[in-house]
């Protein structure tokens, strides 16, 4: 059975001959500018609520050393030093552009010496087997050029009982507010984004890659595969987005 999935094959530019990880970082560097602003715009600023819940998630952990993959502007790595303050966080990132941003906001807050932005690809992480009490990832793993290898990283450089923190855009299923969704994605965020970023097929982009994405129980079953233990998931807002967890088990003590 191939691991390849439907979404590992959705891509920002399609008629380019880049990779989906080139073009996601090349998208990226071009929307970096606005990136912040348009989150905020298109969310009516509630997303900002729900990367407070996917933190909340490790609170009873309280992790020391955090990996925040795919940080962009660094956004959950900021949150999560001020809500649980751990000694470390790491971001990782392909885009340099959103990286740059992202260090311009640590470095105004004076938080260098807690927080490290670096270049990394989520796929081919560059720490250690069990480094990180806890993974966070928002709105990244969409953008994964192949969904399992990425999991599968971010797996290997938990410690032993370490959480993964997955936050991702997921499709509303009541009725009336499911047709009201799809226009807005299909229509109204390609349009911002557009007007704004001077790129409509980043948000277009954003609308495939939801529209492929294995969520739900499917995600579920996709953590269970590569390893995760206890895991499970929270719809927020309707449905719109969704938090996904799983633990890495403990090491068994030898009987």
């Amino acid at each position: 059975m191939s691991d390849t999935l439907p979404h590992d094959s959705v891509v920002p530019f399609k008629d380019s001959d880049q990779s989906k990880k080139q073009q996601v970082a090349e998208m990226f560097d071009q929307i970096a500018f606005r990136y912040d602003f348009l989150n905020r715009f298109l969310s009516g600023g509630i997303d900002v609520y729900w990367r407070k819940r996917a933190i909340a998630e490790l609170r009873q952990l309280k992790p020391q050393k955090v990996l925040d993959v795919a940080t962009g502007t660094a956004d959950v790595a900021i949150m999560t030093m001020k809500f649980l303050k751990p000694e470390r966080i790491i971001g990782i990132d392909i885009s340099e552009g959103m990286l740059e941003l992202g260090r311009k906001k640590i470095a105004k807050l004076k938080l260098n010496d807690r927080i490290e932005l670096q270049s990394g690809d989520s796929e081919t992480i560059k720490f250690p087997d069990n480094s990180f009490d806890a993974v966070t990832v928002a709105f990244g793993v969409r953008n994964f050029q192949d969904l399992r290898k990425g999991l599968s990283e971010m797996f290997r450089v938990l410690k032993p009982g370490g959480k993964l923190v997955v936050l991702e855009f997921s499709k509303p299923k009541a009725a009336g507010f499911k047709g009201l969704y799809q226009l807005y994605m299909n229509l109204v965020a390609p349009g911002i984004g557009k007007l704004f970023s001077r790129n409509k097929a980043a948000y277009q982009y954003l609308n495939d890659s939801v529209q492929a994405f294995p969520e739900g129980k499917d995600f579920i079953n996709i953590l269970a595969e590569t390893g995760y233990s206890q895991t499970y998931l929270k719809k927020l807002s309707l449905g719109i987005c969704t938090i996904y967890c799983g633990t890495k088990s403990a090491a068994k003590p030898d009987s």
